[in-house]
């Protein structure tokens, strides 16, 4: 009886929270922005890479084109154009006190697309970043402003929308404003796992619990751990009761009828979202695709709103008695899930000893090696990491350094750290403009132009992985898909961007001598016909001019007929 009351004492409490969340924000103030009902692709405070899902992804039938409606009165703040992130995007500031976005758009209503376009070609520039004053496109509730698209970093076809503050800009948990999206789904809960605290959640990592499931209700068998400071954390997901795996928005962790840990994700700053990093098993999500969301802090996270300050989620087990253990996770309508365990301390191993460059959270560190100075900030870790640099001969004639790894890229950095590195080999005035830092972290690679610094070569990072110069004094180029003089009957351009190293850091075509404006496609470039360019208008020249990361330009000619 003891047990059920404090279990419907911490019930009351999640409950509580939820309630007087929604009570923070007006309830059915924002409409649907679109014309078809709410269904979500993600939530916000989903896991992403380095950062929260900071809106809602709303589906769109994986149709593009539908209509794009303002969410409530207001005025068109802000747009952007962009080849990556939000690609299209439309700010709306409401006179309540908050601004929505809209992102991944194909178009803007008529009057605001003529208006940017109009802008791109006065710039000569693609790429926008404008704001508007309250007078010049004001908007009404259901007004159609947008027409919903797939730009930008989107895989698919989808609208992104959010709610800010406006004065602060921190983004808000749009379901906390009433939107009618049935849900009767509790979060699903699929493993559960604990970690040694006495060094670093990243050595030697997580250990797994297995889990059973009855209904709503979880179980685990007594979880006995070999060291008497330990962590856990949850894999869970939320769903909608129609929709995609969801992230969980809340989650509190009970020991022995006491709550020592809680999270829940009302808002979160754009300046604060890389922190995601340090509340998930990052080892786990980054190699393995599993998304792990720990129950406790880091000694380097630094989250706004997100925990509750005063519980750590750290257990100091001075005992060898069995403890209770309840996590219980709810979704914003409060749908409801348990996961109950005990938790006992068996005969502890010994802690690991660092061998390496331990570097810890709050402070900065420079480690070097015989060829390579790397230096973090204070802020670079979440954890403790017994970092391991060295360097790799390389066998490349245009590798003109040694590789240096920087431990693995399976740990996370919070912010950019300055990488230094000799080249082994002599290099001319021409050619030391050509350096290019190349940076692989397993799935992927980075690259930027070498800044010199005396003998040094310098470059900056916020992942780790391998690093190494080169000397890129290849072109890039534009392939187009039509023959040379041939008539185009497609309703655009479209010319395929390629580069050795690095990207294509800049694009430049000229129609007949004036600009053209082509918006960037991921590596494509795309000119969709339009005044600038009418049919039967005779041959035309277009010119391109493309510049790469190491610097190197090309100027390309084409011609065709319309």
């Amino acid at each position: 009886m003891k047990i059920f009351s404090k279990l419907m004492i911490a019930t009351c409490f999640i409950y509580t929270i939820i309630t007087q969340a929604q009570n923070n924000y007006p309830q059915n103030y924002f409409r649907n922005p679109l014309n078809i009902p709410m269904q979500l692709a993600a939530n916000f405070g989903a896991v992403r890479t380095n950062h929260f899902h900071m809106g809602l992804d709303l589906r769109t039938n994986s149709q593009e084109n539908l209509s794009v409606l303002a969410a409530a009165d207001g005025y068109v703040s802000r747009i952007k154009v962009e080849r990556y992130g939000f690609g299209n995007a439309i700010y709306i500031t409401h006179p309540n006190g908050y601004t929505t976005v809209y992102a991944h758009l194909n178009k803007y209503f008529d009057q605001l697309d003529a208006y940017v376009k109009e802008r791109q070609y006065k710039d000569e520039k693609w790429e926008q970043d404008i704001t508007f004053q309250p007078g010049q496109f004001p908007v009404t509730k259901g007004q159609l402003i947008a027409l919903s698209g797939n730009t930008g970093g989107s895989a698919g076809p989808h609208l992104h929308f959010e709610i800010r503050d406006t004065k602060t800009e921190e983004c808000l948990n749009p379901l906390l404003f009433g939107f009618a999206i049935p849900d009767n789904v509790a979060p699903i809960i699929s493993g559960l796992y604990w970690y040694d605290r006495r060094f670093s959640t990243y050595e030697p990592g997580a250990n797994s619990v297995v889990v059973k499931k009855a209904g709503n209700a979880y179980t685990a068998d007594v979880v006995r751990v070999n060291s008497p400071l330990i962590s856990f954390a949850i894999k869970a997901v939320d769903k909608a009761n129609k929709g995609f795996n969801l992230g969980v928005y809340q989650a509190e962790l009970i020991m022995d009828g006491k709550s020592i840990y809680s999270f829940s994700i009302d808002k979160v700053s754009y300046d604060d979202t890389r922190y995601e990093n340090g509340c998930i098993d990052y080892t786990k999500f980054s190699r393995d695709k599993i998304s792990i969301q720990h129950l406790s802090v880091l000694p380097g996270t630094r989250l706004q709103n997100y925990s509750n300050p005063g519980l750590s989620g750290i257990i100091n087990l001075q005992d060898n008695e069995v403890h209770q253990i309840e996590i219980i996770l709810k979704d914003v309508k409060g749908n409801t899930s348990r996961l109950t365990t005990k938790v006992q301390l068996g005969t502890p191993v010994n802690k690991i000893n660092p061998s390496g460059n331990m570097v810890q959270p709050n402070e900065s560190k420079i480690i070097t090696t015989q060829n390579s100075e790397i230096s973090f900030s204070k802020n670079a870790f979440y954890d403790a990491v017994n970092f391991n640099a060295y360097e790799e001969q390389e066998s490349d004639i245009n590798v003109i350094s040694n590789t240096v790894v920087l431990h693995s890229p399976y740990i996370p950095v919070h912010d950019n750290y300055t990488i230094k590195i000799k080249p082994n080999k002599k290099l001319s005035r021409e050619e030391k403009e050509k350096i290019v830092v190349l940076f692989d972290y397993g799935s992927d690679t980075d690259a930027v132009k070498g800044k010199w610094n005396g003998d040094w070569v310098e470059g900056q990072f916020n992942r780790l992985g391998t690093v190494r110069l080169v000397l890129d004094n290849t072109l890039p180029s534009v392939l187009s898909g039509w023959k040379e003089g041939s008539v185009v009957n497609s309703s655009s351009l479209r010319l395929k961007g390629s580069t050795k190293v690095g990207d294509i850091t800049s694009f430049r075509a000229e129609l007949d001598g004036k600009w053209l404006r082509f918006a960037r496609v991921k590596n494509d470039f795309v000119y969709i016909f339009d005044e600038k360019c009418p049919k039967g208008s005779g041959l035309h020249t277009l010119k391109v001019t493309t510049t790469n990361t190491a610097g190197n330009t090309n100027v390309q000619t084409f011609t065709f007929q319309r």
